[in-house]
Formats: structure tokens, C-alpha cells, sequence
């Protein structure tokens, strides 16, 4: 199946809240830019169907990238929001790919096995839209997962859109998802920065996925430091902490 599974990484964004001039994908975590550790993922998963979008200091994410696995790379000249990014992504995914990974280059935790799991509920329940969903105590900074009243999921709401009903939700999307080529074909030209961010957010296409009558659906990870992002110093060390424990066979949350 490798060769119909491609995988985009998002690695466009400077990281203004890392207060540093430093492309936030290449700040180091054990010694290695961040965003190595999310490549090497992506290659198990999708051997060379590896598409990086770049933007801020992209040479030097080049190489970061290059120096993991072979990928090529689709340039995002203005940073406009997730689903401009994987808009500017498709024209480089190869033709013989079916599904395509989303993965985040400031998420250096998540593991082959849990997109492998992403995968095979994917496939097995036939969807055009899978996402990596985690309970969160504190969701803070997160979007939420809306379902409906039968329990289909219906929406993602951003944080910055939510209201109070909304905020008070746990189960949060990671930024992980799987989707059918053939949707996301569709799907992307449709959706719009009608938003307080004023961003093309892929996380539309769940709504829109559900009012055209599509497959939709989340999987729980069992581990939501996984899909910790990195914005801050503070998650930078948190990230670094949590990879050495890992490293070292040892099982313990940090959170």
C-alpha cells in the first residue's frame, strides 16, 4: 500500500512565539532540527511519497529534510492557513498516491504505528476523511471535534471560533488526518477564510465533508503527547524531555 499513501508535512511558518529568527521546524530537539524526526515517520509510512511544504528559511528546511529522506518540496509564498498549504501541495503528490497523510512539522512525537492505525481505520471503514483525535484535559489552543446528535462527526471548531459550549469540549483534533485524493481534489478549491483568523483552514473540510453527505470519522490516540505542537520554548524542552524518556524505554507522562 505504500505506493498509494503519500505524506505532506506542513513546515512553511517562522514560529513567532518561539522568539527566535529561527524557522520553528529547526529548532533542535536531542541535537537534530524537530522536523527530522516527523521525515523519518513519514518514510516509513510512505517510502519517497514525501511532499514538504516550505516557506520561511525554506533552503534550510531543504536540507533538514534531505538529510532524513529523499522528498520534494512545494513552496507557500504567503502563509494563508493548513488547507492553502496542502492546496499548494497537491500539483507535487504522485499520481499512483490515493490517500494522503497530513502531518505537522512542529509535531515530532508521533509515531509510524499510530498513523499505521490511522490507516487501516481508514481503509477499513472506507472514508474520505480520517482524523487523529486525542482527549485533552486542558484543550487549550486546540480545535474541537463537534459530533452530532446520532454521534457522526460534524465539524472542527478552532479555539479562536469556538464559543463557551464549544471550548468546553476535550476531545481535540491533532492536525493528523488521512484523506482521499479524489476528495481532497474537491474539497480544497471550495473552502474559504471566512474565519477570525482570516485563514483557509483544512479543518473546513470535515463541515464540508459531512454536509455533502461523505464519509467522515475520528480515531482516538491512546497517547496525546504525541501530537504535543511546538510553539513555545517552554514546549520545545517539554517535547525534548518527553523524547529522551522515550529513547530510554521508559513510559511516563509528563503532562
Amino acid at each position: 500500500m505504500t505506493q498509494k499513501v503519500g505524506i505532506v508535512i506542513l513546515a512553511a511558518g517562522l514560529g513567532t512565539r518561539m522568539q527566535s529568527e529561527l524557522a520553528k521546524v529547526l529548532h533542535p530537539i536531542c541535537g537534530a532540527p524537530m522536523i527530522g524526526f516527523v521525515v523519518h515517520t513519514a518514510a516509513a509510512i510512505a517510502g519517497e511519497n514525501i511532499v514538504v511544504v516550505v516557506g520561511h528559511q525554506a533552503e534550510a528546511v531543504k536540507q533538514a529534510v534531505l538529510r532524513e529522506a529523499p522528498a520534494v518540496f512545494a513552496y507557500q509564498e504567503r502563509q494563508m492557513g493548513t488547507g492553502h498549504a496542502v492546496l499548494c501541495a497537491m500539483p507535487h503528490i504522485p499520481a499512483a498516491v490515493e490517500h494522503v497523510v497530513v502531518l505537522c512539522g512542529d509535531v515530532p512525537l508521533i509515531q509510524a504505528t499510530t498513523i499505521e492505525q490511522l490507516l487501516a481505520d481508514h481503509y477499513a471503514h472506507q472514508r474520505d476523511v480520517t482524523l487523529l483525535a486525542v482527549d485533552m484535559p486542558n484543550p487549550k489552543g486546540y480545535g474541537r471535534l463537534v459530533f452530532n446528535e446520532s454521534g457522526a462527526l460534524a465539524a472542527i471548531v478552532e479555539e479562536a471560533d469556538a464559543d463557551a459550549g464549544q471550548k468546553a469540549i476535550t476531545t481535540i483534533n491533532s492536525g493528523i488526518y488521512v484523506i482521499k485524493r479524489k476528495f481532497l481534489e474537491v474539497a480544497l478549491p471550495r473552502l474559504r477564510s471566512d474565519n477570525k483568523q482570516k485563514e483557509i483552514y483544512l479543518t473546513d473540510i470535515v463541515g464540508l465533508g459531512y454536509r455533502d453527505g461523505r464519509s467522515i470519522g475520528a480515531v482516538l490516540g491512546r497517547d496525546s503527547n504525541e501530537i504535543i505542537g511546538v510553539n513555545s520554548r517552554n514546549e520545545l524542552q517539554l517535547v525534548e524531555k518527553l523524547m529522551k524518556i522515550r529513547d530510554s524505554g521508559k513510559n511516563l507522562d509528563l503532562q
